[in-house]
């Protein structure tokens, strides 16, 4: 009996769906094979894997996970790592690491060799790992907004989490530091998650840190009117454990 059309065209939409998520797993997999058959990798994997494991299971998320999100504050060197099962979920803590060195002020990057970190909404672009940093990750700098709100014609790149303990610009962590969180983004990624975000923020955007901003940094209007473009993400994910999308005004603000 011939195949009605309707069924034809449902038939061909399975077979290209199978097939995108043949080629997607199989990019994956190619992707994990080259990453460990780098030493450091692969001495990464085998010395924190089972460890990282055992932290998700204590917060009842499996592991290797699917949705990961990084959350860093300048001011407190401090870098968050957080999950969940789903979209529908709830992200949950699960560890707190030190960034061990910082350059430039708070306050977004703005231009090339500013020695500044960059402050907003990213997300991690690539791996490296024959870093001359032990291993590191690059993130998304410039993004849109950077784009939009520098007045600088070069605006520089090259922001990644790496090892090595020096920066001029980047959010560095010890060797040993950098082995684990490298592990785990590269389990996320091979895992469906292709990009992983991170946020960076001045300071904690509570009470406390708006203070501190506004007297520390009363002489900066213009950092003053970016941080507040900020806070309306970091009230909602303080308030409900979710990410909002990121959504941008005309001329390159975080709407959201």
């Amino acid at each position: 009996m011939p195949k009605s059309p309707l069924l034809k065209i449902i038939l061909c939409c399975t077979v290209l769906l199978a097939g995108r998520q043949a080629m997607a797993q199989s990019d994956a997999d190619n992707f994990k094979n080259f990453q460990l058959s780098c030493a450091r990798v692969s001495d990464a994997w085998k010395k924190y894997n089972d460890s990282l494991a055992k932290d998700f299971k204590k917060k009842n998320i499996a592991y290797p996970p699917k949705d990961i999100f990084l959350r860093a504050f300048k001011a407190q060197n401090e870098l968050e790592l957080w999950g969940r099962n789903n979209e529908n979920s709830e992200y949950k803590m699960i560890k707190l690491y030190h960034i061990c060195a910082l350059s430039g002020f708070l306050g977004p990057k703005r231009a090339e060799g500013d020695r500044q970190v960059p402050e907003g909404y990213y997300f991690i672009e690539d791996f490296n790992p024959k870093s001359e940093y032990y291993l590191s990750m690059l993130l998304n700098y410039p993004n849109y907004s950077d784009n939009l709100q520098s007045t600088k014609a070069k605006r520089g790149g090259d922001i990644y989490i790496h090892g090595g303990c020096v920066t001029v610009g980047c959010m560095p962590m010890t060797d040993e530091g950098i082995q684990e969180i490298y592990t785990l983004c590269l389990n996320a990624k091979v895992n469906g998650e292709e990009n992983i975000p991170v946020h960076i923020y001045p300071t904690r955007l509570n009470e406390k840190g708006w203070s501190y901003l506004a007297r520390e940094y009363a002489a900066y209007p213009e950092k003053q009117v970016f941080w507040a473009t900020l806070r309306a993400g970091y009230d909602y994910f303080e308030k409900h454990h979710k990410i909002l999308p990121v959504m941008y005004t005309p001329d390159g603000r975080y709407a959201n």
